[in-house]
């Protein structure tokens, strides 16, 4: 298994508007190692969300290369993404995205329901999963009736579920206080000892500096490393 788990040469994402062309991203090269937290830090619009959305397989370049695990993923069908997705990525938004009339428990349980997995093993291990997040007690609770923190640790309890390798978190405690941010980023870091890696999104300078091995600022959709 390689040590280096991302690799992207000369990544470019141009958005197009009827005539009027818009780059987002800017002839990125850089590694990622298996088990880094690396957190990508930019003022609003600069290109880190587009950024994370390709290396999650959401979007395509426009010019460049990406592996991810070795694999030229720019190469793949729209069936075939959606596979790599589903097995190695796993997504925590700002905005938590769980279902609403879905309780804690049936919302982790969601990618598992999408790769096929059986009905059992994926309730047991979406039980250990919100156990292991600390919510063994909030198993049936719908998204309205938990905290905003509780809801973040259902998604990532979630992105979890496949056991991918790669987790991609896009302003995870945006929405939250300080004290419980800090809980998640806890958490997260505790994910990347484990040997995930962890590329984290985020405005916050003190926030990527205390929790990541490595920073990578991105302005006008240029990237370098801090």
């Amino acid at each position: 298994m390689s040590e280096v788990i991302i690799e992207a040469h000369n990544l470019s994402k141009v958005y197009r508007k009827g005539s009027l062309e818009v780059p987002a991203l800017r002839r990125a090269t850089f590694t990622v190692k298996r088990g880094e937290f690396v957190a990508i830090m930019g003022p609003s619009g600069s290109g880190k969300s587009t950024l994370l959305y390709l290396l999650g397989c959401l979007v395509r370049p426009t010019e460049g290369i990406y592996l991810l695990e070795g694999r030229d993923v720019t190469k793949l069908s729209a069936r075939e993404l959606a596979r790599v997705r589903n097995r190695y990525v796993g997504f925590v938004f700002q905005a938590y995205h769980l279902l609403p009339g879905l309780s804690a428990l049936r919302n982790v349980e969601l990618p598992a329901l999408y790769a096929g997995s059986d009905r059992g093993e994926r309730r047991r291990r979406a039980r250990a999963l919100l156990e292991r997040v600390g919510l063994g007690e909030r198993l049936h609770h719908l998204p309205a009736e938990l905290s905003g923190g509780e809801a973040q640790r259902v998604a990532i309890a979630r992105a979890l579920m496949n056991d991918p390798t790669l987790i991609l978190a896009d302003e995870p405690t945006g929405n939250l206080d300080s004290a419980t941010g800090n809980e998640i980023m806890a958490l997260l870091a505790e994910l990347s000892r484990e040997g995930r890696t962890v590329v984290l999104v985020t405005h916050d300078a003190d926030l990527a500096r205390r929790w990541a091995d490595r920073v990578l600022r991105i302005f006008d959709g240029v990237l370098e490393e801090e």
